[in-house]
């Protein structure tokens, strides 16, 4: 019973095959990000992916902190999501200095 614990722990801190070729997407579409929202269309033209993906990658991105998602208006469209970067916390970088 504790090897089997111990191979499942094991295969669940391993990242998917999917994850690693995710990564560097994950990454482009991070730098991508400005403080002005933009749709997962416009990120996803600007990276060189599917809308799809752009989407749910983003949403893995907004889960991790480092995005946030408002509603935005679209001409001929009308609300969207606009996706863009998570403001950064200037007392938190403090503390850190400090201690």
């Amino acid at each position: 019973l504790e090897k089997m614990d111990a191979a499942n722990e094991a295969r669940k801190n391993k990242p998917s095959k999917t994850a690693i070729e995710n990564a560097p997407v994950i990454a482009a579409l991070t730098d991508a990000l400005t403080s002005d929202p933009q749709t997962a269309a416009d990120l996803a033209a600007t990276v060189g992916i599917s809308t799809q993906k752009a989407s749910s990658l983003l949403r893995q991105i907004v889960a991790n902190g480092a995005a946030i998602v408002t509603d935005i208006k679209v001409p001929k469209k009308g609300t969207c999501k606009g996706y863009s970067l998570a403001p950064v916390d200037e007392d938190a970088g403090e503390d850190v200095a400090e201690g």
